[in-house]
């Protein structure tokens, strides 16, 4: 790809990002592969001090990307609530009045105005920054692509949901296999009183992103329905692919021993379990989800936060000393990509889908929130590389019956083949010649321009 060194000259980025679970993650990503083709570009990441403080400053950050730190709107001396959601919407309640602070800092340390707006989508209230400084905005969207089509059809959502029982199908949504009510991010079925910011945000996007001079996609536009693409296409100026990116491409020490303990075990015979950085099942979901995999008696590694290793059984750990090893972190794209891992049993965050397509390894899903569902719905019914567990709760026999049947019985081969078939998928939608490369370049051009 060109590098547009005089293009970019004395152009300014201004990057918004939503602070909250995994999303900072490949946005940041995305902004380190265009301040490499855009030299010249200065980029100012804007979020709070907190999220800041976890991504820098790191080696791999080159000197024309630089943080700044916009308040979290939470009022001096309240005491955090443990909910999520409270924090996300002291956040959001800040407006673009907050966000224009950090546009104020930037400008007045770069001595360079800002020339685009690059943001996370949930940050809807940054379109209004970019409108007041007349300069492009550039939506990010960092969830499963095939969420894209709730906001754009939230009101007949809605309905459905009104007039029918959690498990009922539906199949208004172009190109998707048949949604279920119960996979819908929870937050877009409030009403009234339910309501919150965060939920009124989300229902909002589907009038905010075709304001979008471009609406960025973190994804592989090849696994995507056709009538998906061409439907969201339709509805907003300009969509754009980009392969998920992931920096920084340095090796990572192995401090837990996940790779050494899997260098020792068969191919694709261990089951790897994880659920993230913010989700954590409840204990009887862990006690059934241990039982599971001791019975089973397959290989397994297990990444448990330290704080919850007391509601596993009595003597699981000494039972399965031999046959599983449990760690308090896991490097996961490497694990994944490892050729002992067989199965993976996950949220279905979408970092942690995206890196499983990745490396060819079969889901089984337990979604908790959020996109989630829909990521479990699109894996089982229309990649078919994978099953929601029974119930969409774990209990000991549901998860037994899901890894013998993907790692064991002759029915999940057609699960292993599919998984394979999308990792030859990824890795061809990522090669120089590609749309993907594409798009980027036109994302560059764009920036460059502005």
């Amino acid at each position: 790809m060109p590098i547009m060194s005089n293009s970019t000259e004395n152009k300014h980025v201004a990057v918004f990002a939503f602070p909250f679970g995994t999303h900072t993650v490949p946005l940041l990503n995305l902004v380190l592969k265009l301040s490499q083709a855009a030299p010249n570009c200065s980029f100012s990441f804007i979020g709070t001090e907190k999220s800041n403080a976890i991504h820098f400053p790191k080696p791999h950050i080159p000197i024309n990307i630089k943080p700044y730190c916009i308040s979290d709107g939470i009022p001096e001396g309240h005491p955090l609530a443990n909910h999520p959601i409270e924090k996300l919407n002291f956040f959001l309640r800040t407006g673009h009045e907050n966000l224009h602070k950090g546009i104020q800092m930037a400008e007045e340390e770069t001595k360079q105005k800002v020339t685009c707006v690059i943001s996370d989508a949930f940050v809807s209230s940054s379109l209004v920054v970019a409108q007041k400084l007349n300069v492009p905005w550039i939506a990010f969207w960092p969830p499963m692509s095939c969420t894209l089509s709730l906001y754009f059809y939230i009101d007949l959502i809605r309905e459905q949901f009104l007039n029918s029982a959690g498990n009922a199908a539906f199949d208004f949504l172009p190109g998707l296999p048949n949604m279920r009510v119960e996979d819908m991010p929870q937050d877009l079925l409030f009403f009234g009183e339910k309501e919150t910011i965060f939920s009124k945000t989300l229902v909002s996007l589907g009038k905010v992103l075709p304001q979008a001079k471009v609406v960025v996609m973190n994804f592989f536009e090849e696994l995507d329905p056709p009538f998906f693409v061409q439907d969201v296409r339709s509805k907003l100026q300009s969509l754009l692919y980009i392969v998920p990116v992931r920096f920084p491409i340095l090796s990572v020490a192995d401090s837990t021993g996940c790779l050494s303990w899997l260098d020792m075990q068969g191919s694709r015979s261990v089951a790897y379990v994880s659920f993230g950085t913010v989700v954590t099942p409840p204990p009887h979901e862990i006690v059934a989800v241990a039982e599971a995999l001791e019975e089973s008696e397959l290989p397994f590694l297990w990444s448990l936060k330290e704080n919850v290793l007391g509601f596993l059984p009595t003597g699981f750990l000494e039972r399965t000393s031999m046959s599983g090893r449990i760690v308090y972190w896991a490097p996961q794209t490497q694990v994944l990509a490892h050729d002992s891992v067989g199965v993976f049993v996950t949220h279905c965050g979408s970092n942690s889908v995206t890196e499983s397509l990745s490396s060819g390894v079969p889901m089984i899903c337990r979604p908790f929130f959020g996109d989630q569902g829909v990521a479990a719905r699109v894996i089982q019914d229309l990649w078919e590389i994978g099953v929601i567990i029974e119930g969409r709760v774990f209990t000991k026999d549901g998860l037994l019956k899901s890894l013998k049947m993907i790692m064991v019985q002759e029915e999940g081969k057609k699960i292993r083949d599919n998984a394979l078939k999308v990792k030859k998928t990824v890795e061809d939608a990522g090669r120089p010649e590609g749309q993907a490369a594409q798009d980027f370049d036109t994302l560059v051009e764009v920036i460059s321009r502005s």
